[in-house]
This record gives C-alpha cells, sequence and structure tokens, in this order.
C-alpha cells in the first residue's frame, strides 16, 4: 500500500520495502485505511492491519515475508522472502584474500602524500575495513592508485611504491560480449 501506480516495477518495489523491514525489525503501517474492512473475519488467524509501524521481533525462526504482484494483464507473481542468517564477522588479523586500497587526489604529489599519510596511519587497523573507507568515503580525483594485497606488509609495500613515484601500468581491455555470453578466459590478454 505504500507504492501505487508503478506498473512493471510495483513488484519490485514491494520486495524492496520488504528486504528494509526485515533489515531494521520494523514492519510497516498500511496506508490509506483507517479501519479493517468488516467483509474479513479478522479474528480467524493472525492476520491484522497494522495502522502504527510495529517492532518485528526475531523469533526462533528467521523472519519470513510474502509478497505479492498483481498485473493488470493478469500476470501475477508471489515471492516468499528469507532473512538471510546472521553471519559471526572475525575482527582484526589478515582479511581472507586479495584486499584493494583505492587512493586518489588532485594530482600525482597529493596522492604520494596521501599514500604517505595512510602507511603512518594505517597501524593496526582492520586492513578490510581500511579498503571498504577508502572505496566508499572518497571523492574520486583525476590521480589515482590502487594498492593490493592479502598481507599488511603487502599493502605498506604498495604504498610504499605509490610514495616513491613507481607506476605499474597495467592494459585496459574492453569486451562487450553482447547478450550476457561468458566464456572462460574471456578476460586475458
Amino acid at each position: 500500500s505504500n507504492l501505487g501506480h508503478a506498473q512493471a516495477a510495483a513488484g519490485v518495489a514491494g520486495v524492496i520495502k520488504m528486504v528494509m523491514a526485515m533489515r531494521h525489525g520494523v514492519l510497516p503501517r498500511t496506508l490509506h485505511v483507517d479501519e479493517p474492512s468488516r467483509q474479513v473475519d479478522w479474528s480467524a488467524g493472525s492476520v491484522a492491519l497494522l495502522t502504527e509501524p510495529v517492532e518485528w521481533r526475531r523469533g526462533s525462526e528467521p523472519r519470513r515475508v510474502g509478497v505479492s504482484a498483481f498485473g493488470i494483464s493478469g500476470t501475477n507473481a508471489h515471492v516468499v522472502l528469507e532473512e538471510p542468517p546472521e553471519v559471526a564477522l572475525a575482527l582484526g588479523g589478515e582479511p581472507a584474500g586479495v584486499v584493494p586500497w583505492v587512493l586518489s587526489a588532485r594530482s600525482e604529489g597529493a596522492l604520494r602524500a596521501r599514500a604517505e599519510r595512510l602507511a603512518a596511519r594505517v597501524g593496526e587497523l582492520d586492513l578490510a575495513d581500511v579498503g571498504l573507507s577508502l572505496a566508499s568515503t572518497g571523492a574520486g580525483f583525476e590521480r589515482r592508485a590502487v594498492v593490493i594485497g592479502s598481507e599488511r606488509a603487502e599493502l605498506l609495500a604498495g604504498l610504499g611504491s605509490v610514495t616513491g613515484g613507481q607506476v605499474v601500468a597495467g592494459r585496459t581491455a574492453v569486451l562487450f560480449s553482447g547478450q550476457g555470453a561468458q566464456w572462460a578466459g574471456m578476460g586475458r590478454g
């Protein structure tokens, strides 16, 4: 009831709405309805019209929700969504794989200075957290460098290369595969 006249996107909007409800643990109120219909026996079963947002408490089972979409052309769909299991994140230590550290600045000198400051500050911070912060919070300036590594020493050595002005040029590959067709090794030289 929150999103109307979305045509083909109505079903997706309902899915997004329910994913957000699971994520935040709140069932949204039903809009545009002040009192329940008298044509429904609301006492039979555990169905309720939500006139206010309701906390969606976690029980012993994961939260599940059904989303239905009914198209004017007769296309109907029903999807059952279930929240994912909680994953315990390991804090600290070395990452399980390669981590990129993305740096950018307005000039080469500023880029080197940024790499030097990062190397001095990184200390014992979680390597993946540093990578996420660099990739998601910084502005994308003209000069860029990406340092990759799976261990702290590799990443710090990479920052040293940036600070020292050592450039490792890569090759750019552009591939237009048409309708999504892919094959093994399609990005290799």
